[in-house]
Parts: structure tokens; C-alpha cells; sequence
């Protein structure tokens, strides 16, 4: 599909958005904009097929996130989200670069209510943050079934809080959808995109 190929080159040099200049951000948004009047999937709720699975984050315009790749002695590794459509629940996972064995890893859960055929409310549950080694982080895979075995992690392996059930969810509306590409626009005006690695995705109730 050529718009997708167009997308994809654009964001080729961009190192998921920590490169982008304004006009940089101008040229994927309008490529963005040209993909999602092609989607093959306008009711991916639907379609619990494609969204499953562990997703690698290719671009995002999410302040919060890029700044995990401002903090110094760092840089940032690989952002993964991972859906569970048979339990309406997202992973996020940010590796965190830095000499060993330094380097660290963010993570957070939630909990998603569907609204729409194509939006989600996000009900933010539990965060994570410490030192890979400790942590016993390996790969996305095994690290997200470690955090749906052990409800709570050691102080010793790291940070592991509830985050407060009082907070305001967020939301987020899937804009395209096929095997390996989905786009993401959420309630802060952020831009996500993301690659399918893996798919389907099997965790406790």
C-alpha cells in the first residue's frame, strides 16, 4: 500500500519522534492523515484478531514519553504496548538504556472500556519503574506475564505502585488498523504509532 510505504519512510529517521523537527512533525501527520482515509479496519473493537498482541511504538508526539530519552547518562530503547483483548487490558514497556547495569525499565497498566467500535477509555491501575537486572526483565513477553503473576513486586526488584483508581482515565481512539500497522490518537492530542510483533496474547483473568 503506497501510503503506508510513505508513512513508513517518513518515520524511518525520526527515532520515534525524538528527531523530529516541527516540520517533520507537519510531514507525518499529513501522511498519517492520507493512511487513515484508508483503513481497512473502521471498527477494529471488532476485530480482537489484529489488535492483539505486543506492538513495538515506531513514532509519538507524547511529551512523556520522549522525555525518557532526555534524562541524562540515558537514551531511550524500545517502547512496547501490549493489548489483551480477552481481558480489555494495555501494557506499556519503555527500556530505559544506560551503561550495565544501569539500565532501567518503565512500565504501566491499565484497564480499557470500550465506548465506541473504535475508542477505548484507559483506566490507568499500576506503574513500575526500577533497574532491568533487578527486575529480572528479559523481554516484553516475559516481563508481562511476571507482572500478571505477582500482583506486587519486591522493594527490592523495584518501584511498585497502585496508581490512584480517583484519577481521571484517558482515552484512546484507533484511527487505522491492519495485520502489522495500527495508529493511535489519544484525549492529550497525541499521535501513536505503532508495529505488531507478536500477536495474540494470552494472560490470567
Amino acid at each position: 500500500m503506497l501510503g503506508k510505504a510513505e508513512l513508513l519512510e517518513t518515520l524511518a529517521p525520526l527515532d520515534r519522534g525524538l528527531a523530529a523537527t516541527p516540520q517533520d512533525r507537519l510531514a507525518v501527520q499529513a501522511a498519517v492523515v492520507r493512511l487513515e482515509d484508508l483503513n481497512p479496519t473502521p471498527d477494529p473493537l471488532a476485530h480482537p484478531d489484529r489488535l492483539a498482541g505486543i506492538w513495538q511504538l515506531l513514532y509519538t508526539t507524547s511529551s512523556e514519553l520522549l522525555n525518557l530519552g532526555r534524562l541524562p547518562l540515558t537514551s531511550l530503547g524500545p517502547i512496547y504496548q501490549a493489548i489483551s483483548t480477552a481481558q480489555n487490558r494495555i501494557y506499556n514497556l519503555a527500556e530505559v538504556n544506560a551503561l550495565p547495569p544501569f539500565a532501567g525499565l518503565v512500565a504501566v497498566t491499565a484497564r480499557l472500556e470500550p465506548v465506541s467500535q473504535r475508542r477505548v477509555n484507559v483506566y490507568f491501575e499500576r506503574g513500575v519503574f526500577g533497574l532491568q537486572g533487578l527486575l529480572g526483565y528479559r523481554n516484553p513477553q516475559q516481563f508481562l506475564q511476571t507482572l500478571d503473576q505477582h500482583p506486587k513486586l519486591s522493594l527490592l526488584q523495584g518501584i511498585d505502585f497502585t496508581i490512584s483508581p480517583q484519577r481521571e482515565p484517558g482515552w484512546l481512539e484507533i484511527t487505522y488498523l491492519d495485520e502489522d500497522l495500527r495508529i493511535g490518537r489519544g484525549n492529550q492530542g497525541n499521535l501513536f504509532v505503532l508495529r505488531r510483533l507478536l500477536s495474540g496474547m494470552t494472560l490470567s483473568p
